[in-house]
Formats: C-alpha cells, structure tokens, sequence
C-alpha cells in the first residue's frame, strides 16, 4: 500500500496504527468556573528533561479546542497522570463526550486529590502524576500541542527502587490503534553499544 497524504480525507487511522505502542497522559485541569476536567491523550511524549517538560496533542473539536485545551489555555495549569493497567477502564470513561459544567473525574468515579503546586486535582490512585505549567501552545493544522514545564511529581513508592522509577513494577498502559491497548508487561532488554 502507498499513501498520499493529500489524496486522504485522513491520516489518522495511519499515523495511529504504525506509531505504536503510545504512552497515555491522563491529563486534569480546572477550568476558569471550577469544574475539574480529566481526558486520557495518547499523542504524548517527554519534550526536555532541563526544563523537565511534557507534552500532549489534543485535536480540535467541532467549535474549538477540547474542555482541556482551553482549560489549560486559560489558567496556564493542568496535571498528566500515568495510567497503569489498574485503571485502565476508568481512563477509557474520562474519554465520554461530556457537557462542559460535567466532571469525568464524578462520571468515572476517580478519586480526586489536591496537587502541590498546581491548582487542578491528580487522579489519586496514579502511580505518577506531573504537576505541570503552561510552558508553550502551539496550533498545528486540526491539532495542537500543549507543552507544560513539571513543578513537581508525585511517584507512589510501589513502583520505585533504589530511588528511582522501575519500569518492571510501573505496569503503564499504551494505545494501540481502534479498541486495543497494551501494557508494558512484555519487556525484554539490549544494551545500549557504545
């Protein structure tokens, strides 16, 4: 198969199929009349590490940007939550198309609890949540990318040893393309040559 990619009305089912496994930022925000937001985005990476910085891309919607995207817009905050395979099932609700005035975090039934330095809520049972600040917003086609600085990081010690995150106990989900996901169960190693 061969693509034009101004031939497609779409390049999504593409660019999502091949670019796998994704990591999920289960990003909260608060928008400017209170109501706490919370949205799973699989277009996310780390940007820098000096600033520590993160990044997500929500699409546009019909209208303008996502609740997210405006909230973290407006209010130069928002928080990315690392999903493991726990709570897979309730990211996958905070995907639900809801009204602006409704929380995903009551429609999901996730426990909220208070960051440090930021004003929107981290999803409690994440095993690594990132307090981050507006650092960028950058509008690209249909999409945009929204780079935020970290300020501070919650790890639970279940998932640290020897002072540092490890991968073999941080059972973190990926997307796929359609309904499949995947976790980070499968590893295996290769060192890295000199």
């Amino acid at each position: 198969m061969e693509i034009d990619p101004r031939a497609v009305r779409s390049m999504y089912r593409t660019l999502s199929g091949a670019v796998v496994p994704r990591p999920i930022a289960w990003v909260s925000t608060t928008g400017e009349d209170g109501v706490d937001n919370l949205a799973p985005y699989s277009f996310f990476n780390v940007v820098s590490t000096d600033p520590p910085t993160l990044m997500f891309a929500p699409g546009d919607r019909p209208g303008g940007h996502t609740d997210t995207a405006r909230n973290a817009l407006d209010t130069g905050e928002f928080v990315v939550n690392v999903v493991d395979r726990a709570m897979a099932e309730a990211m996958n609700e905070t995907s639900a198309t809801l009204p602006g005035d409704e929380s995903e975090f009551d429609h999901a039934g996730v426990e909220a609890v208070r960051s440090t330095r930021v004003g929107p809520p981290r999803v409690a049972a994440s095993p690594v949540a990132f307090e981050c600040e507006l650092a960028d917003f950058v509008e690209i086609g249909t999409g945009n990318v929204v780079f935020g600085e970290v300020v501070y990081v919650h790890v639970d010690d279940a998932v640290v040893t020897g002072g540092k995150v490890d991968v073999t106990k941080l059972d973190a989900v990926g997307r796929l393309a359609g309904n499949y996901y995947c976790t980070t169960a499968d590893r295996f190693r290769m060192v890295r040559p000199d």
